[in-house]
Formats: C-alpha cells, sequence, structure tokens
C-alpha cells in the first residue's frame, strides 16, 4: 500500500498523479507488489501520526481490504509517527526516506557504494527504533526494512553505531583523496571529462551505453543505476574524453544520502563539461529539470549553458552545460511541434532517443564542438626525436602542418601547426 500526503502550504514536485507514479515507481524498485496508491491531503500535521484519526482509520481499512503487508508513506515520518502508525495498523510502515535507503542498499556493487549507503542508513537508523534491521556486519544488499533475519525487535548498541559511522567516514575520506589523485592523473593526462546528470530514470546510463558501448545497468527502473561509472569516448576533434555516468537525483532526496553521495558526485564538480538528461516524455519534466538543478546548488556545482554561461548557479566560473532532451521518440506529435521550435533555436538544447540512436550524431557532434570551441592554432617547435611531444600533439590537437625548422642546439627541429585549446596548450607545455 502507497499512501502519499499532500500537506496543505507545502509545495512538492509535480503534480497528485506524477506523485503517485513515482511513489509506486519506487516500491516497484524494490520488488514491492503495489495493491493500491493514493494521495491523501493533509490540512494539519498530527505530531503523533500525521495523519488525522479518521485518515488513519480508511488507510487500515484499505489493508485490510486489499490485504496489504506493507504501508510505504511517500514522505517522512518521524520515528514516534512511524511507530505509532504500526501500533495501529498492525503492518510494518516505512517512510520515503527508509524506502529509497532500501533500495540504494541493494542496489550498490562496488566498495565505495556501499560505505556511502551504510553510512546513510546508520545516520538515518540512529534516531529510530533499531527494530527492522538486521546485524552491522551482514553482508546481503538492501537494510532490512522489508524483513529477512534480525527482524524481530533487537536492541541497538549506540555506542557501536557511532564508531562503525567513524570508522566509514574515514573510509569515505581516503576515498575522496583516491579520487581527488585520480582527478589530478586526468588532468595530467589530459583528457576532458564529460559528467551525465538527471533525474532518475531519465535515461542516463541508455546513453552511456549507447555512446561507450558498456553494459552498465539500464532498466525502466527508479535507481537502476547507483554506482559512478567512468569509460573512454572518442568525440570529434577529441581523441579521447571521460564520460561519467552519475546516480540519478529525485525529489526531496534525502540528506543523509546527499551527504554521503558528495564524494562520488564530486565527480560532476570537476567536469568539462555537464549533460543534463531529462526524460522530456515525462509530464513532471520541468519539476525534475528543478529538482536536478537544485542537487546541484547543493553541492556546489556553478553550471551555465554552453554558449555564454546564463542561467548561473552561482558566482564562480561555471561549468558549460547542455540539455538532453531523451526519449524524443515517445513524445506525442503534438507536444512534440510545441518543443520543436525551442530545440531548433537553442544550440543548447538536443532531442535525441538513446534507445533507438536518434539524434544521437548530432549530440556527440555538439560536444566536440563545445570541447574544442576556444581552440586555436598554435606554431610550435619541437625536436625531430621528441616522439613524446610530437604524440601528444597529435593525440590531443589538430595537426594543420607539419615541417622541418632547422636545427636547434639539440639536433634537428619540428614545426608544427596545431589546433589546441588553451587549456590543452597550457598542459602542453607543462610536459
Amino acid at each position: 500500500m502507497v499512501v502519499c500526503p499532500e500537506i496543505r502550504g507545502r509545495q512538492t514536485g509535480g503534480d497528485s498523479d506524477s506523485r503517485v507514479e513515482e511513489a509506486k515507481g519506487l516500491a516497484l524498485a524494490i520488488g514491492i507488489v503495489v495493491a493500491d496508491a493514493f494521495t491523501l491531503p493533509i490540512r494539519e500535521i498530527k505530531p503523533n501520526t500525521l495523519f488525522g484519526a479518521g485518515q488513519v482509520d480508511r488507510i487500515a481499512t484499505a489493508c485490510e481490504l486489499e490485504e496489504a503487508e506493507l504501508v510505504v508513506v511517500d514522505g517522512a515520518l518521524s520515528p514516534i509517527q512511524q511507530r505509532n502508525l504500526e501500533d495501529r495498523w498492525k503492518r510494518k510502515v516505512i517512510d520515503r526516506t527508509g524506502l529509497i535507503l532500501e533500495i540504494f542498499g541493494e542496489r550498490a556493487a562496488t566498495a565505495e557504494g556501499r560505505l556511502q549507503v551504510e553510512l546513510a542508513h546508520l545516520d538515518y537508523q540512529q534516531s529510530r527504533l533499531v527494530r527492522s534491521w538486521t546485524h552491522l556486519e551482514r553482508q546481503r544488499g538492501g537494510f532490512g526494512f522489508l524483513g529477512g533475519p534480525g527482524e524481530t525487535q533487537i536492541e541497538a548498541d549506540r555506542r557501536m553505531i557511532r564508531q562503525r559511522m567513524g570508522r566509514l567516514r574515514r573510509d569515505l575520506e581516503q576515498v575522496k583523496k583516491t579520487r581527488a589523485l585520480h582527478r589530478e592523473r586526468r588532468g595530467r593526462a589530459p583528457w576532458p571529462v564529460v559528467a551525465l546528470v538527471g533525474y532518475t530514470n531519465a535515461g542516463k546510463s541508455t546513453l552511456f551505453n549507447r555512446l561507450t558501448g558498456a553494459d552498465v545497468m539500464a532498466e525502466d527502473l527508479l535507481f537502476a543505476t547507483l554506482d559512478p561509472t567512468m569509460r573512454a569516448v572518442r568525440l570529434p576533434g577529441v581523441e579521447k574524453a571521460i564520460l561519467s555516468d552519475t546516480v540519478g537525483f529525485i525529489s526531496d532526496l534525502p540528506t543523509q544520502l546527499v551527504a554521503a553521495f558528495r564524494a562520488t558526485l564530486e565527480e560532476v564538480t570537476a567536469a568539462d563539461i555537464v549533460v543534463h538528461v531529462r526524460d522530456i516524455a515525462n509530464p513532471s519534466s520541468n519539476e525534475q529539470k528543478q529538482q536536478v538543478l537544485d542537487v546541484l546548488r547543493d553541492l556546489g556545482v556553478v553550471v551555465g549553458d554552453g554558449a555564454d554561461g546564463d542561467d548561473v548557479l552561482g558566482s564562480d566560473a561555471p561549468i558549460p552545460m547542455i540539455e538532453v532532451w531523451n526519449k524524443w521518440d515517445l513524445v506525442d506529435q503534438e507536444r512534440r511541434d510545441k518543443l520543436q521550435p525551442l530545440v531548433t533555436h537553442n544550440e543548447n538544447i538536443l532531442a535525441l532517443s538513446a534507445v533507438t540512436g536518434d539524434g544521437i550524431e548530432t549530440f556527440v557532434e555538439r560536444i566536440g564542438a563545445m570541447l574544442t570551441a576556444n581552440a586555436r592554432t598554435y606554431d610550435i617547435e619541437v625536436g625531430a626525436g621528441d616522439g613524446q611531444r610530437i604524440a601528444w600533439l597529435h593525440a590531443h590537437g589538430e595537426i594543420l602542418s607539419e615541417s622541418e625548422a632547422g636545427e636547434g642546439a639539440d639536433g634537428p627541429l619540428r614545426k608544427l601547426s596545431v589546433r589546441l585549446t588553451p587549456k590543452e596548450h597550457g598542459r602542453f607545455e607543462a610536459l
């Protein structure tokens, strides 16, 4: 049973139908069979139960009729509210944060992802009665909100939780340092980084697979991708670029998860281009866009459009951002006619289908053009025997001409006319 509370005076992303569908999608993503899903307006929040007495009875009756064993409240519940509702309904109750944590617990595939999810879970759990989790050291995915060994009442050792959280934070700090070293090495390499961001289930992983030939999990599920994935791709005018697929964003993302995944999402802060992938076929696409921009702002990521840096989310120099309107093949003709002028007259909006491949070629050309937009021609003299520097110029620039340039102090010289971005030229000078 999925219940979406609509609290008067509190703005939520999307309309009621979209909220219900997203909540059902979250439940389905963890394998829950949804017997029923509906919204309930709340005029006044009840401290003990969130819902009014009549609404509590209504949900209890619906659970009996549908024989529901679990109630998912698509909102935040305090520990007392959760306990009281479980006592009234005689069923397990989890809120939106608990459900998202359960999804993340099952999906985390890397050691880093498991560290991040466990830290987020402990942060969430330490303020609650820990009757629905198993032992800290168990290895399987998920965190037992939905059942499993240890489901009975277990008294939490809060000191053990704090100690475990301290160890996790130290481990994640090491992950942060390792990622910083990797970014530094890529900076010396040097390869530009293109980061895919977007609302969950917008099609980032499908686009990633289309561009790289990878086999990242890409299904019609919320949070199909949790762990970040990076692959090398070749783009027009760019010998090699790094494409990064990141975890999807969602409205009301638990603060514990935002904090825990900051190390992962720091990859976005080091990107040369941010590609915002949108599910343009979703009726709530505009609200989802704003949610993504809000999360980026919270993470300190300063983005602007790829042309002149308008719509900057901060005062620092922005990272160029381009919008990809994915699932264009699913948009009906009437809506497509309304949206097409925006695509035609804005070079930083591209419509495509990652599934069919339509528009992919234009997208690749646009990204390549953005990465080389500031390129200029440099006349560079290098030693004829300096194969490393010559090979670097061939790999990272566009060689316009190459000729002999006489004798230097250390032997014959070659003169190369090369088209490079100022950033790449600076890296060459540092070789």
